[in-house]
């Protein structure tokens, strides 16, 4: 059986990549760090419309979480192949630099960088040994540009875009395919606190994105078709940067 796993898929930007790839015949394994009943809710939907999948507690940004579990489900589900891997889990700890806290720069850096490391490496050997895979991560307009107030984040999200050329250049000869979306203001939970109406002053598309949109790049990516593509970065950020 074919299968997706969705890191942070219970909301916002992986709950809508979740649906998207179930609606493209996947089984989704959605994972979640704490909210269950969020990843339920997205499980529930999945099922609803016809397709199918589990949840996967871990936290990305945890070698031991990430080689417990994930490493377990590989080894019990001889049946299944993670054939996409959406490295999507991330969060935001805003502040100025001057008066950053470790936590605040590690924690960010943690569940982005180093979860993306955790993760792909663990899944990635599947994939080489089918001769096929695709492997997208969701980056920023932060990892692109770079924002104030964003130092850790900005950081984070460039690691990932340095990582995922790198690693498409070393699996691209086995069918493996590694690129990344880069979402601009998108209307989700990471945005809410944001003025809307000041900023969209600034998109020449004059509105905020839907996490709908940066899922349909992230399907595009993920199909046969998309197969000479790789080490690229998409922008989904409405003309506001290129």
């Amino acid at each position: 059986m074919k299968c997706a796993l969705v890191t942070g898929g219970s909301r916002g930007i992986g709950r809508s990549v979740c649906y998207k790839i179930a609606a493209m015949g996947y089984y989704v394994i959605v994972n979640y760090k704490t909210n269950e009943t969020e990843a339920n809710t997205t499980l529930g939907a999945i099922k609803e419309k016809g397709g199918d999948g589990e949840t996967l507690q871990f936290d990305v940004g945890s070698k031991e979480q990430v080689q417990a579990m994930l490493g377990n489900w590989i080894e019990k589900n001889t049946d299944k192949y993670i054939e996409v891997l959406v490295n999507n889990a991330g969060i935001k700890d805003d502040g100025l630099m001057m008066w950053m806290k470790d936590e605040q720069w590690e924690s960010v850096i943690r569940t982005s960088l180093d979860g993306f490391f955790y993760v792909t490496r663990l899944v990635l050997n599947g994939m080489l040994l089918k001769r096929y895979g695709r492997i997208v991560n969701v980056v920023s307009l932060s990892g692109l540009k770079g924002l104030p107030g964003q130092t850790n984040y900005s950081a984070a999200k460039a690691g990932v875009i340095g990582a995922t050329k790198a690693l498409a250049q070393e699996v691209a000869k086995r069918g493996v395919t590694v690129n990344a979306v880069a979402p601009g203001f998108i209307k989700t939970d990471m945005t809410e606190g944001l003025d809307e109406n000041e900023l969209k002053a600034m998109i020449p598309v004059k509105r905020f994105g839907l996490p709908e949109e940066v899922a349909h790049a992230v399907g595009f990516l993920v199909s046969p078709e998309a197969g000479y593509i790789t080490a690229e970065v998409i922008n989904v950020n409405g003309g506001l940067y290129s």
